[in-house]
């Protein structure tokens, strides 16, 4: 479900704890760390450390608020750190618990054939990661059999039988919903989400940091070119295509690589569905083609739809495409790693459309489709 999902650019929890009313008429102060991400917080306040999930899944109408306590004895409903073991749901967390050197604490995930790790692979094929089935319908026997102290659950909406079942064996589900963020950097930003979980904060913090750091210094080299360079992106699916919409995460890359994305006008955060008359009219000229979805070559793509031929990226083989880049069993790269790194895809966006500005550089995720 997640590849779909990000396929076609479109990735929790019934559980809330309410924050209760202050009591007092001293005003308690608030500290957040979050500058990017709009998906979530991290609270301190008073003496009270909270992790709030403002947007669990799309659309959602509520927020979840979880205390967060090192103590031995906790009251119900809050989330006892650091984590000693977790279940994760979607590829994403894979990148994030690596980066923090927490993939030890992993037990147990659905569809692993999708991870494309070396490292959380090897953990895998020696027995140390429990296959779950898929994310929306897990084996519930052997998730409580599993007893994680936390399930990283994804979702489309609200209401999943398989975290309700593990709630009433015990076991929390709090939703990341990294997959909703609109900026590259809000995506990168979760691994603070990971952080306070697992007792490493600080470590989270300086990750993210330094990766914002690469971020805004590529997007600055970028600023400086003055001929930006036409860019399309999106494929069709089933006769409508899905173009990233102008305020979409997609539609940031282009912008912070300085080019000029024919729909970056538009609105809307995920994808609009279109005619491929109106995209061959608009974009048949267009330079570079980003992102066509999970085609590997040219030939495939004539081989679903011969409209393709028609722009002048298939015709100068100007397409680029990231579903070449796999795991050992088949799992996608860019998408368990590049939200992780989003310094890299900007790269990568820069190195195509203008690469005498990285000469030495190596695209990460992308590759020119033959």
């Amino acid at each position: 479900m997640r590849y779909l999902i990000t396929t076609l650019l479109v990735s929790i929890f019934f559980i809330s704890c309410k924050e209760k009313t202050a009591t007092s008429t001293q005003k308690i102060s608030k500290k957040s760390s979050i500058q990017y991400a709009t998906g979530f917080d991290i609270i301190i306040e008073g003496n009270q450390k909270k992790l709030i999930i403002k947007q669990p899944y799309q659309n959602a109408k509520q927020t979840f608020t979880y205390l967060l306590t090192n103590t031995t004895s906790i009251p119900k409903k809050t989330i006892k750190i650091p984590l000693e073991n977790v279940v994760v749901t979607s590829t994403t967390h894979i990148a994030m618990l690596e980066l923090l050197h927490l993939e030890n604490l992993l037990v147990g995930f659905p569809k692993t054939r999708f991870i494309s790790s070396v490292k959380t692979r090897k953990r895998i094929d020696d027995g140390f990661i429990a296959e779950l089935g898929s994310a929306q319908e897990m084996n519930t026997e052997k998730l409580i059999e599993l007893a994680p102290k936390l399930v990283i659950g994804f979702g489309l909406n609200g209401n999943n039988k398989v975290y309700n079942t593990a709630s009433k064996n015990g076991i929390l589900t709090v939703y990341n919903g990294d997959w909703l963020e609109e900026t590259p950097l809000g995506r990168a930003e979760w691994i603070k989400f990971f952080g306070v979980l697992f007792g490493k904060e600080k470590e989270a913090d300086s990750i993210f940091k330094s990766i914002e750091t690469r971020y805004l210094k590529v997007k600055e080299l970028a600023a400086q070119i003055t001929n930006t360079p036409t860019v399309l992106s999106g494929n069709l699916f089933k006769d409508v295509w899905y173009m990233p919409a102008g305020e979409s995460f997609i539609a940031n890359y282009f912008k912070d690589a300085n080019t000029d994305y024919l729909w970056n006008h538009t609105t809307g955060s995920g994808s609009m569905p279109l005619s491929i008359e109106s995209v061959l009219d608009k974009a048949q000229d267009a330079t570079y083609w980003i992102g066509c979805g999970l085609f590997e070559n040219k030939k495939d793509m004539l081989k679903t739809n011969s409209y393709y031929k028609a722009f002048n990226a298939f015709k100068k083989s100007n397409i680029y495409t990231y579903a070449t880049n796999k795991g050992e069993t088949g799992g996608l790269v860019y998408f368990e790693k590049s939200p992780t790194r989003p310094d890299l895809v900007l790269k990568d966006i820069i190195k195509i459309t203008q690469p005498q500005l990285l000469p030495d550089y190596q695209l990460t995720f992308f590759e020119k489709m033959q």
